[in-house]
């Protein structure tokens, strides 16, 4: 056990798809401590968030078993974004099962949802948003990039973009149609939708 302790998570789990369960043991040990604190934080229930936890290492076991993993050298990230999408899917479930008709006498058509204030399902789903939207722009080509955050978060017009790019207009235009186009195709190839 002492010398899987000194591997990293990636050599962990190569060994543990080749049949080493200790190597599981040894990420299991290294990381739950801080996956737990993280789903507690976001579910604030401590029974729920011990099944969180759990279904978070069976869907990591599945998917190493199924050799579904793609090995990225950011094991606690994925950790992570498993539980995180597994919050989401709580919370989702169980908005399902409270939703209310309003054919219902008893129920009071102001208590509407989007009368509310966001939950915390909305806050997440619109935080993995954001993300997913920064990392796409990310990986853009850099004329790309800087056409579209020069657009969207600058707020400036085309003439402007030209002006300040030293290109012209139908230039300007063009790499916005492709850095959309872009982002389009980087989404659908990571799987990454792009709306609530």
């Amino acid at each position: 056990m002492h010398i899987l302790t000194t591997l990293t998570d990636e050599q962990l789990v190569r060994k543990y798809i080749d049949g080493n369960n200790k190597a599981f043991d040894t990420l299991l040990h290294r990381h739950k401590s801080r996956l737990y604190s993280y789903i507690i934080r976001i579910v604030k229930n401590k029974d729920l968030a011990e099944d969180i936890f759990q279904e978070t290492f069976v869907k990591i076991i599945m998917t190493l078993r199924q050799g579904r993993y793609i090995e990225s050298g950011k094991f606690s990230a994925w950790l992570s974004r498993i539980a995180h999408n597994l919050i989401i899917d709580h919370f989702r479930q169980e908005k399902a099962e409270n939703n209310m008709s309003s054919d219902d006498e008893d129920t009071n058509l102001l208590n509407r949802r989007d009368l509310c204030e966001e939950n915390i399902e909305d806050i997440m789903v619109n935080d993995q948003i954001k993300a997913d939207v920064r990392r796409i722009i990310d990986a853009l080509p850099d004329p790309q990039k800087e056409v579209l955050v020069m657009r969207y978060y600058n707020d400036m017009s085309f003439k402007e973009i030209a002006e300040t790019t030293g290109v012209s207009i139908n230039t300007a235009l063009g790499r916005m149609r492709y850095a959309i186009l872009n982002m389009r195709r980087i989404a659908a190839e990571n799987n990454i939708v792009l709306s609530a």
